[in-house]
């Protein structure tokens, strides 16, 4: 068996700490990508979530919008809305059924 100086057992030594220092800081900056990556598609998935929202609202505001070119429209939600009445009309308002009950 060959006797191993004490250079060599220090080289070796040295490498070693290297090697493991190397792997656990290669360890540690994946997990830190990889909750990053984790956290990013969360927050696309919530934007996502909020756009698909945002959608619907504007496709009602627009169905509103056009809604309100119609003058008859307008009229009748105003008489809905604001109790307004026409000349001689009288509003009487009947409260809504809870479904509930």
């Amino acid at each position: 068996m060959k006797k191993v100086s004490r250079k060599a057992k220090r080289r070796l030594t040295i490498m070693t700490v290297l090697l493991i220092g190397l792997i656990v800081g290669l360890g540690v900056s994946f997990f830190n990508n990889w909750t990053t990556i984790l956290e990013n598609k969360k927050e696309a998935r919530q934007l996502k979530a909020q756009y698909d929202e945002l959608l619907e609202k504007e496709t009602a505001l627009k169905s509103e919008v056009t809604k309100l070119q119609d003058p008859d429209y307008v009229a009748r939600y105003a008489r809905e809305k604001y109790l307004y009445s026409k000349n001689g009309e009288i509003i009487i308002r009947i409260p809504e059924k809870n479904s509930e009950e």
